[in-house]
């Protein structure tokens, strides 16, 4: 089996690159789809958040109100670390059950969108960014998700900058083309990754 860190900047394209990954087989774990199954209505993470948070992070339906929570944490570190608390353990729960199940001969993909902000490099055996020129991804952002170009800059500075995240890749993805330029550099990727999962 073969761990990969896959990660890079809003805007650079991963979540293309994952699909592309997937498509050639690679088993994924998305920290974000997780992080959302667990606190799904019924989970021990969301009784767990509303313990700590209080009923209004809920909605009428009984899901977690995303927008109420993030205004709380995004607004008192302290507040953003007691969250991280109850959902980072569980995502690490999930992933590893997940990584468990994959066939000893697989590729599997660790999408994980803050893995330099959070040091986990060393949990995989290669780490593969993403990467696109800045002016590249705020022109995506603004034309393919309708943020302001202000709003597309303040994402990418709370992030990791370029340079942090190129110093932490074993393989860099260039994302500044077009799709079937993509295309073909992940073919070339999935050559070395399966040919190093099998050695």
């Amino acid at each position: 089996m073969l761990k990969i860190g896959l990660t890079g900047g809003i805007g650079a394209g991963k979540s293309e690159v994952s699909r592309l990954f997937a498509a050639h087989g690679a088993v994924i774990v998305d920290s974000d789809v997780i992080a959302r199954e667990v606190v799904a209505p019924g989970t021990d993470g969301l009784a767990a958040v509303v313990a700590e948070f209080g009923p209004q992070v809920l909605r009428e339906d009984g899901a977690l109100d995303r927008p109420t929570l993030g205004a709380i944490v995004f607004a008192d570190r302290a507040r953003l670390q007691s969250l991280n608390a109850i959902v980072h353990p569980l995502v690490r729960a999930r992933s590893a059950e997940l990584e468990a199940a994959a066939a000893p001969d697989a590729v599997v993909v660790h999408d994980v969108p803050l893995l330099v902000e959070n040091g986990l490099a060393p949990l995989f055996d290669l780490v593969v960014v993403v990467d696109a020129a800045d002016e590249v991804r705020v022109d995506r952002l603004v034309r393919l998700r309708g943020m302001a170009e202000e709003e597309a800059r303040a994402r990418m500075a709370a992030q990791a900058s370029r340079a942090d995240r190129l110093a932490a890749a074993d393989l860099v993805i260039d994302n500044s083309g077009p799709l079937e330029v993509l295309a073909t550099r992940i073919d070339e990727v999935w050559a070395e990754l399966t040919a190093r999962a099998v050695s």
